[in-house]
């Protein structure tokens, strides 16, 4: 599936239901590991009852460490826990206080991110620590600073310090500027023979290769 249009609001939160392995278990981002991925159904107790677990055992960094596809199961079992006890006051106290409020908070949001940044994160090019942060911005902010720190390689502290900015009510273009970067700017790597036409016609038509890509682009998107 596809979670987002150019001739539309970009939708920047899951879409598919709370605890389910959409990202962990597909091969072409988990490999052999899909068919270990874990869901959580938040309407079936024993389920909500080994989301707790989970919860417990990622608190105390227990749940896989620093492996990003365990987090974002922590992360699943975070959002499941919450929306199968109603509260994260209830989610806290099912972990026998082992996870805070915050903790779980955080994570929670993490899941809640759409699947085209979640699949970022299980690949290994966004760290779950800076999708946290990226989760703590609205709407399609969270798309501009999610795709500004894969191309830019932005650090941690840097996603946090950016995310703060937005939440602060600066403009998401304005605050990356702020740290060196270049909204919207992407590297491609084009066959030779499409690279030689491209900067033929940007030349021929007095206009930068990135201005007809950008057409090329639209034109294609609004066909699908």
């Amino acid at each position: 599936m596809t979670d987002e249009s150019p001739q539309t609001r970009l939708p920047a939160d899951r879409e598919e239901p709370v605890g389910e392995p959409v990202v962990r278990a597909d091969p072409a981002v988990t490999g052999e590991r899909a068919s270990e991925a874990v869901g959580f159904d938040p309407d079936d107790p024993e389920s909500v009852a080994e989301a707790a677990e989970t919860v417990s055992a990622f608190a105390q960094n227990t749940a896989g460490a620093e492996d990003n596809v365990y987090m974002l199961r922590g992360a699943a079992a975070c959002a499941a826990l919450v929306r199968g006890v109603g509260s994260y006051k209830a989610a806290a106290e099912r972990t026998d206080g082992v996870a805070s409020i915050a903790f779980i908070r955080k994570w929670a949001r993490v899941h809640d991110l759409p699947q085209s940044i979640r699949r970022h994160v299980a690949r290994g090019h966004i760290a779950p620590t800076a999708a946290k942060h990226i989760a703590r911005v609205p709407g399609e902010a969270r798309f501009t600073l999610a795709w500004a720190t894969i191309d830019s390689d932005l650090t941690v502290r840097e996603v946090r310090a950016i995310a703060s900015e937005i939440n602060d009510g600066t403009d998401p273009a304005d605050a990356l500027r702020g740290y060196g970067v270049r909204p919207g700017r992407i590297g491609l790597d084009l066959p030779p023979e499409l690279y030689n036409e491209l900067r033929r016609r940007a030349s021929v038509q007095n206009r930068t290769p990135g201005d007809v890509v950008a057409d090329a682009l639209d034109d294609y998107f609004a066909e699908r």
